[in-house]
């Protein structure tokens, strides 16, 4: 996800190959002595990913002189692994079948040996941030807390009188832009940035995190190259930014789409005609209008950091979690 158009070439290259020692350092940290759970444990990381926490370790690294490679390379682990194991987890609450184009571990080894896989890829997170030293633990606990109170809340659904696009949304910042937020803060810590740059970095990291997830959420229904069944998120009932805009809508031709929404859409026909109806539908504007706005929140953040290629790409990466497709 590194944008192309990164001014520095050097750079850029630079940053490819730290890249490029974490995905190495990534499949070491899921080994294990059974074949079986070394290959569940794999099974998610050699399907591949975006890395996008592992590139915002590294990219906040280069903000100033101090980052040690290997602490760098080993955050981005901790925090990727992280994010990995809470898909196994995910997926076994969302009874997905497929996850980045393969069948997902659920599916294929059963909900127990999923569920222990994402608990074993937790415990080597939880060693590997040990080396980083008490304040990184700290930070990774409360961040894992974050995500587990977020997905509990997704879990439960808003209270009785709580708007449910604020609820989400808070659900978002949790369950991912938490752990993004994370990312970045890692990042910057490693490179001796001061602490009020520590703290843009953060809240940079926690507006592109739910930036990323609302990008998602459009293309859960836009697109028909994600790795995963188009819809997955309207079959599951879980909310998301374009259907909880269009369940605004008091417009009588909205009709089918709303009665749709509120089914179970077990049907492939139902399914099928509740992403054409969405797809047509203004609330697919009105959420990327959305998102276009919090990016642009984000890299106004950005504008208190030192000038410099590591910012330079941080700004490029505003455009492309709004742009990409997939």
């Amino acid at each position: 996800m590194l944008a192309s158009q990164t001014r520095d070439p050097v750079f850029e290259t630079a940053v490819r190959d730290q890249l490029d020692r974490v995905e190495v350092a990534l499949v070491h940290a899921a080994e294990a002595e059974s074949s079986m759970v070394r290959e569940a444990a794999q099974h998610v990381i050699l399907a591949g990913g975006k890395r996008f926490r592992p590139l915002l370790v590294v990219l906040a690294s280069h903000l100033g002189p101090a980052a040690v490679d290997a602490d760098v390379e080993r955050a981005a682990v901790v925090v990727e692994l992280t994010h990995v194991a809470s898909l196994y987890h995910d997926d076994v609450m969302d009874e997905a079948g497929l996850r980045r184009g393969s069948v997902s571990a659920n599916a294929r080894w059963g909900n127990t040996v999923a569920i222990l896989v994402g608990d074993l890829l937790f415990a080597r997170a939880s060693d590997l941030v040990a080396d980083l030293g008490p304040e990184f633990v700290r930070l990774q606990a409360r961040t894992f807390a974050r995500l587990v109170q977020g997905q509990i809340a997704e879990t439960v659904g808003p209270a009785p009188g709580q708007d449910r696009l604020e609820h989400y949304l808070k659900v978002v910042a949790d369950k991912t832009g938490s752990l993004i937020a994370t990312s970045a803060l890692f990042g910057a810590k490693l490179a001796g940035a001061t602490p009020a740059q520590q703290q843009l970095m953060a809240d940079f990291g926690e507006q592109i995190g739910v930036v990323f997830q609302l990008s998602d959420d459009i293309i859960d229904i836009t697109s028909d190259e994600t790795g995963k069944t188009p819809g997955t998120d309207l079959r599951e009932g879980i909310p998301t930014l374009p259907t909880l805009l269009a369940r605004t809508s008091t417009d009588p031709a909205d009709a089918r789409l709303l009665t749709l929404l509120d089914s179970d859409l077990s049907s492939d026909a139902d399914l099928a005609e509740v992403l054409s109806l969405l797809r047509r539908h203004r609330s697919i504007d009105e959420a990327r209008t959305q998102v276009l706005r919090r990016a642009e929140a984000a890299r106004r953040l950005l504008e208190g950091l030192p000038s410099g290629p590591a910012r330079d790409s941080l700004e490029e990466l505003c455009d492309t979690v709004v742009s990409r497709n997939v």
